[in-house]
């Protein structure tokens, strides 16, 4: 899900030629098997929407190379979440694009707008969350189920927190008031997204280490370097030791390198990252970052638009299919780290952990028996909200076997999980 104010764009990249790619104002669509339109909220050089471009790459090219499709890619980069995001997906219609992408929420109702204006031209609204109850039959969302890999994820940051424990290279200012062990994390939005994963990845440190707290501080931007950096900054000398994020700059890791290797007043801290591989900026304070495969999805969208089949409404998948997962493992994750690792993926993967267990975290002090979810579309723009889309009432507390967790990404694939669990302390909002 992204969000931003960023003026419009077209770009191209070099490299899909190679593979029988094509971008806006190239002549190939008379050999393309399939023409598609991708509108991006960024370009190459912001992390969220690098992974949708390498994504987008990687299925166009195996594609080709299984099955001799050419994919033709018509970009257009840096589109604001204004009617500009529409404007954008008019102007890929008359370009003759059957299937038309976008990869932020906010370009979601510009989408809709399109396609019931073209009902035979696919479109879909990638972290999107009304296209199933919407009516418009040609309209699509995608998600991944990343919170597996942020879980996974803050399983990597525990054991670097134990590691850190066992061999006293922390003290009392790493701790809380109630003698929990800090941890940090900066927050783009209050969003259900957002709170989704920063809980997932709480969850998986307290997996290793029980008494650990956690200190959210939201820099309200998806993509700001200077404002994610100070949110680190700001974490670290509150006395938090690891620094997780949900933002797409190189900001808080980059911070993180700093503090750790300054040679004036080093400070312990180390990052974990989000789509991107961060040791670059970080080589020493860069622990792992969770990712999303967005291959799987374009390769899936890809196949079903060329079949001439529907594409899902909703759409959302995880490790079961290699949607999401880590980056490499820094030099300085701790020994073991790897194996614990491959121990949570399996387990996700055959349904034995769940990370919403609702018998590992409590919300004000009480376990969790019950969470309905309203999925009804509302307009809050007004005074008061007006419901714009019908959706049901879920009960989202689901069992399986003995266990009791709270689902996430099944009902709609955008996440919906945004109880506020105990041990989490935002900063701000």
């Amino acid at each position: 899900m992204k969000k931003g104010l960023r003026g419009l764009f077209v770009g191209s990249l070099a490299a899909f030629c190679a593979f029988g790619l094509a971008s806006c104002g190239e002549s190939s669509s008379a050999s393309a098997d399939l023409k598609v339109g991708v509108i991006l909220v960024g370009d190459e050089t912001e992390g969220y929407t690098k992974a949708h471009m390498d994504g987008i790459e990687a299925a166009a090219k195996k594609i080709k190379a299984d099955e001799g499709k050419t994919i033709e890619i018509n970009y257009k980069k840096k589109v604001a979440e204004t009617n500009d995001a529409y404007n954008s997906a008019v102007d890929l219609v008359a370009n003759n694009c059957s299937l038309v992408i976008s990869n932020s929420y906010g370009h979601q109702s510009f989408m809709a707008n399109a396609a019931k204006e073209y009902p035979n031209i696919n479109f879909v609204a990638c972290t999107g969350d009304f296209a199933a109850i919407s009516g418009i039959s040609n309209l699509s969302n995608a998600f991944t189920d990343v919170y597996q890999a942020r879980y996974v994820s803050g399983i990597v940051a525990g054991m670097k927190l134990k590691e850190l424990i066992d061999g006293n290279k922390l003290s009392a200012s790493n701790k809380d008031s109630d003698g929990n062990w800090k941890i940090g994390y900066v927050g783009a939005f209050t969003y259900a997204e957002v709170v989704s994963g920063y809980t997932a990845f709480f969850l998986g440190v307290q997996s290793i280490v029980s008494n650990v707290s956690m200190d959210v501080q939201f820099t309200n931007s998806w993509f700001d370097i200077d404002k994610e950096g100070a949110a680190a900054e700001l974490l670290v000398n509150r006395g938090c030791v690891i620094i997780g994020q949900h933002a797409d700059s190189t900001g808080a890791p980059a911070k993180c390198e700093a503090m750790l290797t300054s040679t004036s007043s080093p400070k312990v801290c180390y990052s974990v990252g989000y789509n991107v591989d961060m040791l670059e900026a970080a080589p020493t304070a860069a622990l792992t970052s969770s990712t999303n495969n967005w291959e799987v999805y374009y390769e899936y969208a890809f196949k079903k638009a060329l079949a001439g089949e529907k594409i899902a409404a909703d759409w959302a998948e995880g490790y079961e299919t290699g949607a999401v997962g880590l980056t490499a493992l820094g030099k300085n994750c701790a020994t073991g780290t790897q194996a614990a690792v491959d121990s949570a993926v399996t387990a996700i993967k055959n349904g034995s952990l769940h990370v919403f267990d609702t018998s590992k975290f409590k919300v004000s002090g009480k376990t969790v028996t019950t969470n309905e979810v309203n999925f009804s579309y509302m307009d809050y723009t007004g005074s008061a909200p007006v419901e714009v889309y019908h959706g049901d009432t879920v009960e989202t507390v689901k069992t399986s076997g003995s266990v009791s967790y709270v689902e996430e990404s099944v009902t709609r694939s955008a996440p919906y999980f945004s109880l506020a669990i105990d041990g989490i302390n935002l900063l701000n909002k």
